[in-house]
């Protein structure tokens, strides 16, 4: 029996240890993907405890938090952070199955050290020495990116973002890239007009044009796009619970735009209004970034905000949020085929929140693949409520078997906590795991030169490649 979270975690051959200690283990971290705070970078921000570090906005420990009959007072109520902390230690043994627990003990010992289980009995001391570990210059935003080797982030930004802080950071000569992400599906959310008016407004204001037409709008867009792309930007992203993939006629988006902007017309509304308007823009935010060589992607899946309630009380991304069951196949295919029929198709990234489409996506993705650039169509890593082992060894079984493993561009983190890294050897340990199994059954070549150059590909060398960082 192996002992817990000894240095062969997840690794249960030979070869699998040799892959992942002499290859993946050394490899930097790009994070295409992150919601990390660009002004926290920007500062150094200091965490004054772990609590800080570790539970606000992580939106999976307050589920489980919940889960386990904690009140909402000690997870986003107003209990101190110590004792916040506390009701989290507590809530730990119970997920025991849960990625949460792996997680947990990962970053306690590779940021702090501290290898002893988190519980209710061990809280106050691993509190007392996390914390006092983060108050030290050692510890601040920058130090923790550093200690994890990780070379680039990607953040995640709306296109109405200055920026600013983005800038800081290139200024600052630090060695870490910290790039901006494109972000607009405010600007999608016609489903939503009052609150998409005041958005447009806001994009009205800030790139000195009136937005009166639809071609306005998309003026509007491309100047903000444009000022992304001077600022290092180079990919986009959107969060669709499916793709509103419907036929429209140019006339008709610009009486849906007229409509939208000037509800108090009172005209009648066409049917499935709202879906050919939000096409139209996600058609022509795609023609941008084909334009500019980005890299787009989608995140596809999630039914967010299902409790209203809580919505009321807490707000958005909160922790109610679970998995859609849309139909996907047909309109992603619809969209995809609309860009490529154009040669607007550019560089593309899928992600699925539902595990019963991963066949959907690994095989869709294949349909577009043009010769190009190695692996320009990738499915994309697993991604939230699937960004767990099970989910992770699905998605690169299936990949394996529907497309090029070895052309796949890894990990990120999704994460809005600068201690998730760990996420990324918890992945790389899986997939060497997967090879190393392979290797072991007689399925693949006992070639390590070969397989050691693939695990260091995917760990890093692709994503270098795919997004030319």
């Amino acid at each position: 029996m192996k002992p817990f979270m000894d240095e062969r975690f997840l690794l249960n051959s030979v070869t699998a240890e040799r892959l992942y200690f002499g290859h993946a283990v050394k490899m930097p971290v790009i994070d295409y993907h992150s919601h990390l705070d660009a002004r926290m970078i920007a500062e150094d921000h200091q965490f004054g405890n772990i609590t800080q570090a570790w539970l606000y906005g992580d939106h999976y420990k307050w589920r489980a938090m919940r889960a386990n009959g904690v009140a909402e007072q000690y997870i986003t109520g107003s209990a101190t952070d110590s004792e916040k902390f506390s009701k989290w230690a507590s809530t730990v043994p119970y997920t025991l199955g849960n990625p949460l627990y792996h997680w947990t003990h990962l970053e306690l010992r590779r940021y702090f050290g501290i290898t002893d289980l988190l519980s209710e009995k061990s809280c106050s001391s691993i509190y007392e020495s996390a914390s006092a570990q983060l108050r030290t210059p050692e510890y601040s935003v920058r130090s923790l990116l550093e200690k994890m080797n990780v070379e680039v982030v990607c953040t995640t930004d709306d296109p109405l973002d200055s920026l600013v802080h983005h800038r800081q950071i290139a200024e600052s000569g630090w060695k870490i890239k910290v790039l901006p992400t494109w972000r607009p599906d405010k600007a999608i959310a016609i489903d939503q007009p009052e609150t998409w008016n005041r958005y447009v407004d806001s994009l009205s204001e800030i790139t000195g044009i009136s937005v009166n037409h639809y071609s306005d709008l998309l003026d509007a867009l491309r100047i903000r796009h444009d000022f992304f792309h001077q600022n290092g930007c180079r990919l986009s992203d959107h969060g669709l619970e499916t793709f509103p993939s419907v036929d429209f006629s140019r006339e008709e988006i610009e009486l849906l735009f007229q409509q939208k902007r000037r509800p108090e017309t009172g005209e009648r509304r066409p049917e499935n209004g709202d879906r050919k308007l939000a096409y139209s823009l996600l058609l022509d935010l795609g023609r941008m970034d084909a334009a500019k060589g980005w890299v787009q992607q989608f995140h596809l899946g999630p039914l967010r905000s299902v409790n209203s309630r809580a919505l009321h009380e807490l707000g958005p991304d909160t922790g109610f949020d679970s998995v859609s069951d849309l139909p996907l196949a047909n309109p992603m295919a619809q969209f995809l085929n609309h860009l490529e029929s154009e040669g607007n198709l550019t560089k593309t990234i899928l992600y699925n929140l539902n595990p019963a489409y991963n066949e959907v996506l690994a095989s869709m993705a294949g349909n577009f693949q043009d010769g190009s650039v190695p692996g320009k169509m990738q499915w994309g890593s697993a991604w939230w409520f699937l960004d767990q082992k099970s989910g992770m060894e699905a998605q690169i079984r299936t990949l394996a078997n529907f497309g090029l493993l070895s052309r796949f561009i890894g990990m990120l983190t999704d994460s809005r906590s600068f201690l998730s890294y760990p996420r990324h050897e918890y992945f790389r340990r899986i997939l060497c795991n997967f090879i190393g199994e392979s290797v072991e059954h007689g399925e693949w070549p006992n070639d390590e030169i070969w397989n050691g150059a693939l695990v260091e590909a995917i760990s890093y060398g692709n994503a270098k490649e795919y997004f030319g960082f």
